[in-house]
């Protein structure tokens, strides 16, 4: 490189930092970039940055497992070095064989549970709808209103007595 495309090249990092070096891609096409350390014309220093180019542009767009976890681990500075493509789709398909195992235990424990209630060894679940709180004199009946009926044009001051109450004064 000649001595002027040198000075320039100097000059351009002096003022706008180094350029992103593209790090890698992801299966859905998401690229990630890292801008490395550096110093800026008044001498402070920047640490490296990490970020990526999706896809879906608008914030709106994204959605939970856009970005692989092994990318997202990068980007957040919680492994140092970017994940290979093997390493993804070694996690992908071990994600995968966990889901089909989960989903045949699932299966065998509902067979078992349904042959336990077959053969009377545990009794079936009760579907209740429990309408109030437990702790409520009239638990799951109509609670009666102890409100009183008198409307605005009516109303007395100190007129309305609960109901069980003997005097009209506390004594």
């Amino acid at each position: 490189m000649s001595r002027p495309w040198r000075a320039l090249r100097a000059l351009r990092l002096r003022l706008f930092g180094p350029a992103k070096e593209l790090v890698g891609t992801d299966q859905f096409g998401n690229k990630y970039y890292r801008v490395p350390k550096h110093e800026t014309r008044a001498g402070q220093i920047i640490p490296e940055r990490r970020f990526v180019e999706a896809i879906n542009r608008q914030a709106y767009q994204y959605e939970m497992g856009d970005f692989p976890t092994e990318w997202e681990a990068w980007i957040r500075k919680k492994r140092k070095d970017p994940p290979t493509i093997e390493e993804i789709l070694k996690n992908e398909n071990y994600k995968e064989e966990m889901k089909q195992k989960i989903k045949d235990v699932s299966e065998k424990d509902k067979l078992l549970q349904a042959k336990e209630y077959k053969e009377g060894l545990v009794a079936e679940r009760v579907h209740t709808h429990v309408k109030g709180h437990a702790s409520a004199p009239y638990y799951g009946k109509k609670e009666p209103s102890q409100d009183p009926t008198s409307a605005a044009s009516s109303f007395q001051p100190g007129s309305w007595m609960p109901p069980g109450s003997g005097s009209s004064h506390n004594k």
